[in-house]
């Protein structure tokens, strides 16, 4: 099997081991940048080459927000982070399953892998941003510089610790696993609406990025 795709799953927790795919095949792979967190599973689905990924690096701690290399500076615009097209199909197919979905939301990355303090909680929440999470940065900023179309959808796992009510793994992943079942969903149908020609600019990017 040729060992690349049309399109790309960064899977998150619980949907690597997706069961969509026909003919799967897990590679290994090294990059400039460092070897990915787990393999690669490369596979079919409606005729159409998928790879599920795991995240490319661990940036817990130094998170790298450039793949240009010394002397060369890429001033990206972030001012929209996500693909307009692939947005749009990700909302018309979840209202066709009925499943409620928000737009225009606001998503704050913080490091982690720690759960934020309630100090930290309530200002995020006083931003009036939407959801926090800990993996969409360095990730979009990237995706733009790499000139791939690139959008998330990010499953509500709890309220934080505004809530007044301290958040633990264990609940975390429990609700993981519903809203995992519901995500994959979601996936079946997706795959097949993503266009296979682009009305976007995301693969002109870089034009305007350098001088």
């Amino acid at each position: 099997m040729d060992e690349s795709a049309e399109i790309g799953i960064f899977g998150g927790t619980g949907i690597y081991d997706s069961g969509l795919l026909k003919k799967p095949k897990e590679i290994i792979i090294d990059t400039p940048y460092g070897k990915p967190s787990d393999s690669i599973t490369i596979g079919e689905f409606n005729g159409r080459k998928i790879a599920f990924l795991p995240r490319l690096l661990d940036f817990t701690k130094s998170r790298k927000g450039s793949f240009s290399e010394e002397g060369r500076v890429i001033h990206i615009s972030v001012a929209d982070p996500f693909c307009p097209e692939l947005q749009q199909v990700i909302l018309d197919v979840a209202s066709e399953q009925q499943i409620e979905i928000h737009k225009d939301a606001t998503y704050v990355c913080i490091e982690g892998p720690r759960f934020s303090t309630k100090a930290e909680s309530k200002f995020y929440k006083s931003t009036g941003a939407d959801i926090i999470g800990m993996t969409l940065v360095p990730e979009c900023q990237l995706a733009r510089e790499a000139q791939i179309c690139y959008a998330s959808i990010s499953t509500v796992t709890d309220y934080d610790v505004w809530a007044e009510k301290p958040v633990t793994a264990k609940e975390v992943i429990e609700t993981l696993s519903k809203n995992v079942e519901l995500t994959k969903k979601l996936l079946t149908v997706l795959i097949d609406k993503i266009p296979t020609s682009k009305s976007c600019s995301c693969e002109k990017a870089l034009e305007e990025a350098e001088f």
